[in-house]
């Protein structure tokens, strides 16, 4: 099974090779999004989605900043 990701992976390498500059940093920005996401702790249920919400020290929502 891992010859067949190497096999996929060079043929999506290959793929990507004959896209254009701006088509090939979009793909990549996604791949970092992607890896970004999977590297998120998975251990909170039903917590919010994406970055802390608390990260500034205050309590973020949809843009929103709430201070306590």
């Amino acid at each position: 099974m891992a010859d067949n990701e190497a096999v996929i992976s060079a043929q999506e390498a290959a793929r990507r090779a004959a896209l254009p500059d701006a088509a090939r940093r979009a793909l990549e920005e996604a791949d970092a999004r992607l890896a970004a996401d999977a590297a998120l702790p998975k251990d909170e249920s039903g917590g919010p989605k994406g970055v802390e919400p608390t990260r500034y020290g205050d309590w973020e929502r949809k843009g929103i900043a709430y201070d306590f």
